[in-house]
């Protein structure tokens, strides 16, 4: 799998970041886990394999690839 940076909008070079895995289009995020029991109970269809990130709505709409 080749990872391509696509950007953040963290000043310090940090998370949350958005790559673009070359191979196939699919998008790589980047970000500080969910870990709130109440937000986390909310979401549906979960596997064991899947964890969730917070993404800030400026980072996808900046720099996600548009179609």
């Amino acid at each position: 799998m080749t990872l391509k940076f696509l950007g953040t909008t963290s000043e310090e070079g940090d998370c949350p970041t958005l790559y673009e895995v070359i191979e196939t289009g699919d998008i790589v995020v980047q970000g500080d886990r969910l870990l709130d029991a109440n937000h986390l109970a909310q979401l549906r269809d979960v596997k064991d394999s899947e964890t969730f990130v917070v993404v800030p709505r400026a980072l996808l709409t900046q720099f996600a690839p548009k179609e």
